[in-house]
């Protein structure tokens, strides 16, 4: 546990605003997250949608420029997009700099005959229809980490538990991490409580969530909480920047992913994508950039977890019959 009151922190405005007469109210101590990731620290960073080592090498090569600091990289495509070749150039170079890779599991709606997906409820979203995508799931999660990932992104509930299955009985490493999608991420505590027992421990949020919601999340349940703080057009385009310090004083410990509005979609990625994609990486980084920017402005960019560090910290489980 650490201190969840910023120590020289100052909210956007503050002073001038009080000078002329129109100061917020204090921050309550109640309302702050009193948890951190397992080797110190409050807030990670994510840069998502890399879709493949072209990409990879750009985020690398556009954070040492900027000086952004990345703990996780995460692809949307799927690991059955990307050859063992593929796979394994970008696992060499996040591990030569101590960064963690996270490849999305295996067929899901979206993409697959079902014809719900394209209605306007959206159906069953992401979700693997069926045992066969479950079974796809689990195919991909197989590959992936026998080629040296050790982060999943799944986007469904019945994939997590037995991926968290799959892991306890030693088919993928127990060291493996399941990250929750953002496409169905839970929107109240009694929902984050039970994808961290399903197996989740990194639970994305939608972005539109409020202050007050990740204070009630965080009454219940430690789970590391991932959010964009620039979320893409189909996940509603929020820029959340300017609330950045709040974000992780209320959502603490939390992955901050520089995502990117007023972008063309670009999965399942191709080399058709190849000019679009290339150049959405490049600014993903930048708006890492300019909210990291923002928190040494405001004195809040302390309590950065250690780089290198990925482990969720023990987290609570649903028992799984024998």
């Amino acid at each position: 546990m650490t201190d969840p009151s910023p120590k020289a922190a100052r909210r956007p405005g503050e002073q001038a605003l009080a000078a002329l007469g129109l100061g917020a109210p204090a921050l309550s101590p109640a309302d702050a997250s009193p948890h951190a990731f397992p080797e110190g620290g409050r807030w990670r960073t994510e840069i998502p949608s890399c879709e493949g080592p072209e990409a990879l090498a750009v985020v690398l090569k556009e954070s040492s420029r900027l000086d952004v600091p990345i703990h996780r990289i995460s692809q949307g495509s799927g690991v059955w997009m990307l050859t063992d070749a593929e796979i394994t150039e970008m696992v060499e170079a996040t591990e030569e700099r101590d960064i963690e890779l996270c490849l999305f599991t295996g067929p899901r709606g979206t993409w697959d005959i079902g014809g719900s997906t394209r209605t306007d409820s959206r159906g069953g979203g992401l979700r693997a229809r069926g045992h066969d995508a479950v079974a796809g799931c689990l195919e991909d999660a197989i590959r992936a980490t026998e080629l040296g990932v050790k982060c999943l992104l799944v986007a469904d509930e019945g994939v997590l538990w037995t991926l968290h299955r799959a892991r306890v009985a030693g088919i993928i490493p127990a060291d493996t991490t399941l990250k929750v999608s953002a496409l169905i991420g839970p929107v109240n505590p009694a929902a984050y409580a039970v994808y961290e027992q399903l197996g989740g421990d990194s639970i994305n949020v939608p972005s539109d969530l409020t202050l007050d919601h990740l204070t009630e999340i965080r009454r219940v349940s430690a789970a590391p909480m991932d959010m964009y703080i620039e979320a893409p057009d189909d996940l509603g385009g929020y820029v959340r920047m300017y609330e950045v310090a709040e974000l992780i004083r209320r959502g603490a410990p939390l992955y901050l992913k520089f995502g990117l509005s007023k972008a063309p979609g670009i999965y399942p990625y191709g080399h058709h994508m190849r000019d679009v994609t290339l150049s959405t990486a490049r600014e993903r980084v930048r708006r890492g950039r300019l909210a990291l920017d923002l928190l040494a402005r405001h004195g809040a960019d302390g309590d950065m977890a250690p780089l290198g560090s990925r482990l969720p910290g023990t987290l609570q489980r649903f028992d799984i019959p024998s």
